[in-house]
Parts: structure tokens; sequence; C-alpha cells
């Protein structure tokens, strides 16, 4: 009845969050293979939605209060086989800041015409045309 046959692990939740007309990306300290630059996230925890855990994981691993403004999809990662959700998200408080040491090397800000030297294998559809469009219009 479960739609992850070949992937019990829990899913995914990524939290794109935009301010000041950059997003905020973190590089881990260990990779998962291509993926060093990313946004904030980690696993959804039993019985919390996608949404709610990409605000605790922007909590967690950069010291930024965050609220989802609208998830922007869900997919299976063509490079990690997890389940994804993507939730743009908004800053209320604080300063980003490497806030999980043992997860983070460092984090950034990327302008939008800086994003494919972060992600040089692209970005997933529905995030690159909200990026697209929230930071073309700033």
């Amino acid at each position: 009845m479960t739609q992850q046959t070949t992937d019990a692990r829990p899913g995914i939740a990524a939290a794109i969050v935009v301010h000041e007309g950059r997003v905020l990306m973190v590089r881990r300290r260990v990779s998962e293979g291509q993926l060093s630059w990313q946004f904030p996230a980690g696993e959804v925890e039993p019985g919390e939605e996608g949404e709610a855990a990409a605000v605790r994981e922007t909590q967690e691993e950069t010291g930024l209060t965050v609220e989802a403004v609208k998830l922007l999809g869900e997919r299976v990662h063509p490079k990690t086989g997890r389940l994804m959700s993507y939730t743009a998200c908004q800053v209320l408080e604080g300063t980003a800041y490497v806030s999980d040491a043992e997860e983070l090397a460092e984090l950034a800000w990327v302008a939008h015409g800086e994003i494919p030297r972060y992600v040089p294998y692209g970005l997933y559809e529905p995030v690159q045309e909200y990026l697209d469009a929230i930071l073309n219009s700033g």
C-alpha cells in the first residue's frame, strides 16, 4: 500500500529560502555523490509534513526562522533515489549561519545568475521556475 516499495527510508524535505534577492544554499561536509551544494534539507520525521520538516531543518542547520509559503513539488531524486519535497520558504527572523557544524561546511546566499556555479547539473524544474520568477522580479 506504500508508494516507496524500493526505498523504505523517510523522504527528504528541502527548503527554498529566498531573501533579499538571493537563495540560501548550504554545502554538506559529506557530499551525496555530485550533491555538494544544496538547499537546507533533511529527513521528514514520522507524522511530520514535508513543509514542517523544511522549516525545522532550516532552523536546525542555519539558525534561521522561516515559514513555509508553498509546496513547489515532489519527486524521486535522480541522483539519490530518495523521495524529495521542495517547499518555498520566507525568512521570519534571524541571520543565517552554520548552526549544525557536524553536517554543514558552509552556507551562501546565491544570486540568480550564480546558481549554475553551485549546482552545475541543474535544479528540479519547478524549483528553477520558482527561482526564475521570484529572483528576476526583484
